[in-house]
């Protein structure tokens, strides 16, 4: 393996956990969740959809799987969060939060772009073995 695709999978691998830890939270307490969506005018019903999104498409980007779906579809998310939860450009902390989804939603999106083979270097291996 190369720097390259070791720096590749470790970032992605980051990404990753940011999403996965975030569905594993909702669904051991969503309570906060739902509150939250409700003080947003988010209808609660969608929760569901957020947690099975930050699960599948986060084990998809840990995996390297249909990168560009799953990393475009993490990067919609996160727009949608940025201008759903935290527009309050007026308060610091709600830009802050802004910036940093949107930021995100820029490494995914590149992700999404340029699914290359080093992108999906751990689950080719995987795949190379179950074809034996």
């Amino acid at each position: 393996m190369t720097v390259t695709t070791i720096v590749t999978i470790a970032g992605r691998s980051l990404l990753a956990l940011l999403f996965i830890l975030a569905g594993i939270a909702k669904i051991a307490g969503p309570q906060p969740f739902l509150d939250h969506m409700a003080e947003h005018h988010i209808p609660g019903v969608l929760l569901p959809l957020v947690i099975l999104l930050e699960l599948g498409a986060g084990t998809a980007l840990l995996l390297g799987w249909r990168l560009p779906f799953s990393a475009g579809a993490l990067a919609v998310f996160c727009v949608a969060a940025a201008f759903g939860f935290h527009f309050n450009l007026a308060d610091k902390a709600e830009r802050t939060l802004f910036i940093k989804d949107l930021a995100i939603a820029g490494a995914l999106m590149v992700i999404a772009a340029g699914a290359s083979p080093a992108a999906t270097a751990v689950i080719a291996p995987v795949a190379a073995a179950a074809e034996r």
